[in-house]
C-alpha cells in the first residue's frame, strides 16, 4: 500500500511538471530545422541519383524482419514518392498543413527506410524517431503559416512534455553513443586513426593526426564529450559551453566524413536543451546591438492543462523502448565489434572499420557453384552484407530460393568470408562448413557460426607495426 502511494505521488508530480506551459518557440525551431534538412537531403539524393542506385538498380533488397512486403515502387513512381517526401519536408518547415504534412513525411521516409537494411544509417534512424515524435507534438502553434492563417490554432506555449520528450531522446542518443565507444580498440585509437590519417590532408591541424598520442587523445576526448558533455547539457550554467564544443565537434565531422545531414541535424536538435524561449532571447540580444530594445514582456502563463494518463504512459513506454534497444547488446555473447550483432538501433556511430571479401558456395544434386555476392547484389550492398551476420544469412536464403526456382533440390549454401576489423589482418569470419540454409537465427541470440576474433585489442600502435617490414602479417 505504501509503495502504491509513493508511486501515485511521483506520477502526480511528474504529470504536474510535464503539464506546465512553456514557450513553444524552441520546439518550432526544431521543426523548421528538421524540415529544411530533410528537404536538402532529398535534393542531394536527386542530384547524385541515389534513388536509382539504392532502390531501383538492385535486383534484391535486404528486408527487415516482418517487413518483406515493403518493396520498391517501379520507376517513375518511386521518384514521384521521393519528390512528394521533399515537398512534405518543405511544408513541415513552413508549418503549412502541418498535421497532414508531418504524417505524410513520416510515412514516406519510413517507407524508404524499410526498403533495404543495406542502407541503414543511424542518422536515418534518428530522423524516423524525430518524425514520429513530431507527429504528436504541437510544433506548429508558433512560427508557422498554419498559426498565421488560423488564429484559433495560434499559441505561444506548449506543455513542457513536448520539450521534455525531445530532450530525453537526444540525451539517450548522446549517452549511448559514448557508452558504445568504451571498447578496447576505440580507446587504443582505432579505427579513428585509420580515418583521420586518410582525411587529414586538407584539415586544419591535420598534421597532428600523424602522431599516435593525438589520435588517442581525440578518441578519449570524443568519448568524454558524449558521456560527460551530454550530462552537462542538462545543467544551465554549462549548457552553452558544452553546446559550443558539440558544434565544433559536429562541424569537424561534417568536413572530415561524408555523413550527410547528421552533424547539422544533431546540432539543431541539441538546441532543445536550451530554455524553451531561447530564440526570442537571442533575437532580442542581437537587436539590442543596433537599437534600444524595451524590456521583454512575456505572455501571461496559460493555465496548465493536465496531460491525460495515456500521454504519460506513451512517453514512459517510448523512453523504455529507447533504453532497451541499445541495452539489448548485453544479451549477445559474441564480441559485438566483430560480429556486428545488435548494431542497429543502438547508436554505434562511426565506431568500427569493417572490410570483408568472400564467396558463397552453393551445392545441390552433387553439383557445386561458387557465387560472388556482386553476381546478385550491387557493390554497395555486397560490402554491407559481408560484414553483417543477419544479412549473410538472408543472402544465403535468397541463393537457396534462386536455385530451387531453377529446379534444384536439397540446396545447401555455405560462405567463405574473410574480414578485417579496424585494420587487423583479415581472418575467417564465418564457419565455412556450416550450411546457412539449415539453421535459424534468433534476433536475441548470437550466431555460433561466427568465428571468434583472434586479436581482442587493436590500436594505432598495432597498425603501425603491421605496416612495418617486421610487423604482423595475415
Amino acid at each position: 500500500m505504501r509503495f502504491g502511494a509513493i508511486a501515485a505521488s511521483l506520477a502526480g508530480r511528474a504529470s504536474a511538471t510535464l503539464s506546465q506551459p512553456v514557450s513553444g518557440v524552441s520546439l518550432a525551431m526544431v521543426r523548421i530545422a528538421l524540415g529544411a534538412l530533410l528537404a536538402w537531403d532529398c535534393w542531394r539524393f536527386i542530384r547524385h541519383d541515389r534513388v536509382f542506385r539504392y532502390w531501383v538498380e538492385p535486383d534484391f533488397h535486404f528486408a527487415y524482419g516482418g517487413f518483406g512486403w515493403v518493396t520498391p515502387l517501379p520507376p517513375p513512381w518511386i521518384h514521384a514518392a521521393w519528390l512528394a517526401m521533399g515537398l512534405a519536408a518543405i511544408l513541415v518547415m513552413l508549418g503549412l498543413f502541418y498535421r497532414v504534412a508531418i504524417v505524410v513525411l513520416t510515412l514516406l521516409f519510413g517507407y524508404f527506410f524499410l526498403l533495404d537494411k543495406a542502407e541503414y544509417l543511424n542518422h536515418f534512424y534518428l530522423v524516423i524517431l524525430l518524425l514520429m515524435l513530431m507527429c504528436v507534438l504541437p510544433a506548429h502553434r508558433t512560427l508557422s503559416l498554419d498559426a498565421r492563417f488560423r488564429p484559433a490554432l495560434r499559441g505561444a506555449q506548449v506543455p513542457y512534455a513536448a520539450v521534455f520528450i525531445l530532450r530525453a531522446q537526444m540525451e539517450i542518443m548522446l549517452v549511448f553513443a559514448g557508452l558504445a565507444k568504451l571498447t578496447p580498440d576505440w580507446l587504443a585509437g582505432e579505427p579513428l586513426g585509420l580515418w583521420l590519417r586518410d582525411r587529414a590532408g586538407g584539415f586544419p591541424l591535420g598534421f597532428l593526426f600523424q602522431h599516435d598520442a593525438a589520435i588517442i587523445a581525440a578518441a578519449w576526448g570524443t568519448t568524454a564529450l558524449h558521456l560527460i558533455g551530454a550530462t552537462l547539457l542538462l545543467w544551465r550554467r554549462s549548457r552553452l559551453a558544452i553546446f559550443a564544443v558539440y558544434y565544433v565537434f559536429h562541424a569537424a565531422n561534417a568536413i572530415l566524413f561524408n555523413i550527410g545531414i547528421f552533424p547539422w541535424l544533431t546540432i539543431a536538435a541539441t538546441t532543445i536543451f536550451f530554455s524553451p524561449d531561447w530564440p526570442r532571447r537571442a533575437a532580442r540580444r542581437l537587436m539590442a546591438w543596433f537599437r534600444p530594445v524595451p524590456p521583454h514582456q512575456p505572455p501571461p502563463p496559460a493555465a496548465p492543462r493536465r496531460l491525460p494518463a495515456v500521454a504519460l504512459l506513451a512517453m514512459a513506454a517510448w523512453i523504455a523502448v529507447q533504453l532497451a534497444l541499445p541495452l539489448r547488446a548485453a544479451i549477445f555473447a559474441s564480441d559485438l565489434r566483430w560480429s556486428g550483432e545488435g548494431h542497429r538501433f543502438s547508436w554505434r556511430m562511426r565506431l568500427h572499420d569493417r572490410q570483408a571479401d568472400g564467396v558463397f558456395v552453393v551445392t545441390s544434386d552433387e553439383q557445386e557453384w561458387t557465387v560472388r555476392p556482386t553476381d546478385y547484389l550491387t557493390a554497395r550492398q555486397a560490402g554491407k552484407m559481408l560484414v553483417r551476420p543477419d544479412m549473410i544469412h538472408q543472402f544465403a536464403g535468397h541463393l537457396e530460393a534462386v536455385w530451387r526456382d531453377a529446379g534444384h533440390g536439397d540446396v545447401a549454401v555455405r560462405a567463405a568470408i574473410r574480414k578485417s576489423l579496424n585494420g587487423r589482418p583479415a581472418q575467417a569470419f564465418v564457419d565455412p562448413t556450416v550450411d546457412l540454409t539449415a539453421i535459424a537465427r534468433s534476433p536475441l541470440a548470437g550466431d555460433p557460426w561466427i568465428l571468434p576474433l583472434r586479436h581482442p585489442v587493436w590500436g594505432v600502435v598495432d597498425n603501425r607495426a603491421l605496416r612495418s617490414p617486421v610487423g604482423i602479417r595475415p
